[in-house]
Order: structure tokens, then sequence, then C-alpha cells
């Protein structure tokens, strides 16, 4: 299996280009003749507004945008809409005093939405920017009943306060959080048969209905300014079956691209062991590779707040349920009746108790308690434990391996062969450990896996096992032990999620340069957008409903 290609840009290369406004594009595969685009003779396409991203803030965007009387097209380089909304949970926890709230009598309020999000205890918002929160609460109520009157349909139940499981994290001191039906039993409409479904296509079905133009398969390749850093920006370039495709924009255009966990130079900016081994949610799916925000970068623009990226709090970074796959997430587990099995290649092993499997790293070697989710966990899958990685170098952690027996096979009811597994560089299993180590190959496992330390690393597991204590990592009552053949590896890098930094916007989600100066006619809402520190889609429905509705209202 070939290893994924690297960009030739470093990170010092990347700043002083983002800083000139050429070397961001260039990194991301685009021409210095794309980053100073020049206007083209012919349009081949003109709206009022012009969307890039048909995830959930482009859709929002759209819709909102028509529902003022304005012309709309929407691009996404996706064969299909709703980009990582699709394969969430659909959780939308927005309040103020929604009718749902009220319906189950729960007082709120948008100024205790805004006390919630900018409390300094929570380290979840403890970097925002307080102007863009206090429109986001401001705004809660009116998105919450502007989706609804959209066809999406929430789950009829009390709301609670905390995000659901695996990693339920506080939503306020206010019930709030209510779930989105599944849009349908059909997999090819709903991609996976999760709750976002719900979310992204009856948002779509509604956009439709309303007389906006999606396009797919065209992927953003230019923002088209009057001049590469002045002026007021006038439309988009898109490719298109290797064809480009020039669409004006008479009003403005939103960037709704999603974030930048699939680029790996650019989220390494934010924290530079995020090498090449970690996972992304909603890949193979959808991808966030930074394409909005480097081409507005190319243009002139800033980013903002980027300490939310790395608060220590949040979900950018989380511990996988599902082992032995390359691509899943915490709440997202591939069907194999999906459209894109072949893609996505297995579902995984579902871990129900971490006592059943020991985790250990590229040298076969454990490095934490397994039964721990939380940051310090992260920090060591992503630390080096005291060994030289690629090349006497140690910027980031490396692949993490499961490593379980024929036992903990049983006890899980594990079926350990494909499509739960994929046998292609994420599974593994042998009669001995030794045999194991030698078969663990990955585009990752830069180097072999030392035989004899897995077989030590095992040994001494199993010494605490018989002991009932773990002297190295404080794992409670260490349960198991890892001796019937056959054995077992199974691929559990952790998995980048969100995207919690973008560009730099104002309260009407105008994109603001890097001289504090509105970027006239370009806007900005979802993962791409920085500012505000939160997780998932009640940011950016907010965002993107504003957006849409600023861009409309725009006077030329």
């Amino acid at each position: 299996m070939a290893k994924p290609k690297k960009s030739s840009l470093n990170r010092r290369g990347f700043l002083k280009g983002a800083a000139t406004g050429l070397g961001a594009t260039a990194m991301a595969g685009f021409s210095l003749q794309e980053a100073n685009a020049q206007i083209p003779a012919r349009w081949d396409r003109e709206a009022d507004v012009v969307i890039a991203g048909a995830g959930a803030s482009g859709l929002c965007a759209a819709i909102s945008a028509r529902d003022q009387g304005v012309s709309v097209i929407a691009i996404d380089e996706n064969t299909d809409v709703g980009g990582h909304s699709m394969l969430s949970g659909g959780n939308v926890p927005l309040g103020g005093g929604t009718s749902l709230q009220k319906k189950y009598g729960i007082a709120d309020s948008a100024d205790q939405v805004y006390l919630d999000h900018t409390d300094h205890k929570n380290q979840e918002f403890r970097f925002s920017d307080r102007d863009l929160v206090r429109m986001w609460a401001d705004e809660n109520v009116a998105t919450f009943e502007f989706l609804i009157e959209n066809g999406v349909k929430f789950l009829d139940i009390a709301p609670g306060t905390l995000r659901r499981a695996p990693n339920p994290i506080p939503q306020g001191s206010v019930p709030r959080l209510f779930s989105t039906q599944v849009y349908s039993n059909q997999l090819r409409e709903t991609i996976n048969g999760t709750g976002g479904s719900g979310f992204a296509r009856s948002l779509e079905r509604s956009a439709r209905a309303k007389g906006v133009e999606i396009l797919l398969q065209h992927k953003l390749t230019a923002i088209i300014r009057e001049t590469p850093s002045s002026g007021r920006v006038l439309g988009i370039t898109a490719t298109v079956d290797n064809r480009k495709v020039n669409i004006r924009a008479r009003k403005g255009i939103i960037i709704a691209t999603g974030g930048h966990t699939s680029n790996v130079e650019f989220r390494r900016i934010f924290d530079p062991r995020l090498t090449e081994e970690y996972q992304v949610a909603g890949e193979p799916y959808s991808r966030q590779n930074a394409d909005g925000e480097l081409l507005a970068m190319g243009i002139g623009a800033s980013l903002w707040a980027t300490a939310n990226q790395n608060t220590g709090a949040g979900s950018p970074i989380t511990k996988t349920r599902h082992i032995g796959c390359r691509w899943g997430y915490a709440n997202l587990k591939w069907n194999p009746e999906s459209p894109i099995f072949d893609k996505a290649g297995a579902s995984g092993l579902t871990v129900l108790n971490f006592q059943d499997v020991i985790l250990v790293n590229l040298f076969g070697q454990r490095f934490w308690n397994e039964l721990d989710a939380g940051f310090d966990f992260l920090h060591a899958c992503m630390g080096t434990n005291g060994n030289l990685g690629k090349d006497g170098k140690a910027n980031g952690g490396g692949p993490i391996w499961a490593i379980f027996d024929a036992d903990g096979v049983a006890r899980e009811r594990w079926d350990p062969k494909p499509p739960n597994v994929d046998l292609n560089g994420w599974f593994f299993s042998a009669d001995t450990l030794a045999e194991l180590a030698g078969k663990i190959k990955n585009p990752y496992q830069y180097r072999p896996m030392p035989a004899a330390a897995l077989t030590e690393t095992v040994a001494r597991y199993n010494s605490f096992v018989a002991a009932g204590k773990d002297t190295d990592f404080n794992k409670p009552a260490p349960m198991y032990k890892i001796e019937k053949p056959p054995f077992y590896a199974a691929w559990s890098t952790p998995i980048l999620h969100d995207s919690l930094t973008g560009l730099k916007i104002n309260r009407k989600c105008e994109v603001i340069d890097i001289k504090g100066q509105v970027i006239a006619g370009l806007y900005c809402a979802g993962e791409c957008a920085g500012g505000f520190g939160l997780h998932g889609l009640p940011r950016v429905s907010v965002f993107g409903r504003v957006a849409g509705r600023e861009a409309a209202l725009a006077k030329i």
C-alpha cells in the first residue's frame, strides 16, 4: 500500500506564503495563476449569492438567502450533499426559549445561552470571540425554528444538558439538546443511517424546493477578487470534469467548505504532532481539506481565535471505539450496506470494554491506561514515550494498535473477519506474538514492530493481571491476560474531528483581512470560520443562516 503523498511545503514556507497570500494556496495544490485569479472575460454562470459547500452551514445559508428573494447557486466537490453533518448524530443543542423547550416546560433565554458559553470555567469556550458568541446566542431561537420550518424533524423527547455518549460534554445549565430523526430507512438516502441525515436531507429538500441550484462534483479552486489583495470579491472558479467553470456572485460569496482536519500541513500549524497517521471523522464520505480557508487567505483573509483548536476540551481529537478499520469515529460505524462502504473498507470491531485489549505504540510498548479516554490519554497517544520516531524525530505519535487474544474476541463477541475488519493494513492475526509483530505492515508503521518488545509488553501486562495491579499506568484492576492464540492487532489510532478555528469573521459573517478590514462580498460560516470553539451542528447552522441572510441583504 502506497503511503499518502506529503506536501513539499514546510511549515515555515506555509506561514511565509500565507502572509504574502500565495504560499497557502500553492500548498493546497492550486497554481500561482489560480491564486492570483484574473477576472474572466466571460462568466459561465451567475447568481446573487454563490456558496462553496453544501454541508450543514452551506445548506442553511442557501435557504436563508433564498428566503430573502435572491438567486442562489451552491457548489460542492462531493457526489452528494451534507458533508460531515450527514454522518453526524444529529444533535442540535440550541436554546434560548425554543418551541420544543417551551413544550417541555423549560425556561431559557438568549442571555443565559450567552452566559453558559462565555463562562471562564468552561474550558471549551474560554478563548471564543465574545461578539460572535453574543450573536450566536441571540440567533439560537430563530435558527431552531428555521430548521423546523424547513423540514427538520426532532425526536419528541425531553432535551438533556449533556451531549450523548461516548464523550458526554455539558451543553449548558439549561436542557437544550434535541436530536434529529433519521431521514429514511434507505441507506442510499442517509449514506450510513445516522441521525444527521434527518438534518442534511431535510435541508437539501427544502433548498431545492425553494429554487437553490446545487452543483455537485464542483471543486472550489479560486476566489476571484478585483485585484489579488484589494477590492470586492466577484466570483469563484470551480473545477468539474477537468474543466473550469467561472461563477459570478452579484452580491456575495459564502465559504462553507468545512474545516481543515483532512489537510495535514494545515492542521499541524495548530498542533505539530498531528502527522499523517491520524484518522479523520467523516472520511471517506467527506473531507475537510481547508480549501476555503487557504483560498481566502490567498486574497488576504486572516485566521482567528486559533487557541480554540487546542483548548484541551471539546472533541477536536477523540479515542476510537471501532478498531481494525481505517475510517470511523466514536459515533460512526460504517454499515456494509452503505453506498460508499467500498471506500470505507470495514465497519470495525466495537470495543465494549477496554479491559479486553491493551494499546501499544508502533514500538510494541504500552503507554497509558487503556480505560482512559480523556486528553491525558490522547496526549500520550501523540507523545513519543521515550522512543525516537522516523529519522530520529518525534513530532507525531505514530499508529496505535489494540492487542488482544482469542479470549478477548469471545468476551466481546466479535467476528474478526471482513467486513468487520480491514485486512489491507489495518488488522492482523497470528498464532504467536512474535509472528504478529512481524505481520504488522501499514503506511504509517514505518519500521517493523520489534517482536521481542511486543512479547515482553504482553508478558509484563499479564503479570499485572496476576497481581491485580498495573504498576506502569495504573489501569484499574487489570482483568484479563492475553495468552490464548490466535493473537490480534487492530488499528486504534485516535480520530480527528472538529475544526474549532478558521477565518476571521464579524457578526455578519463577513470575512476580515489581516489588516482588520472587511473583504467586501466575502462571507464565511461553519467549521472554516473561526472565533467560536463550539462543537457541531448548533454552531454551523446559526452562522450559516446568518451568512446567507447577510449576503442576500448586502447592498452592492
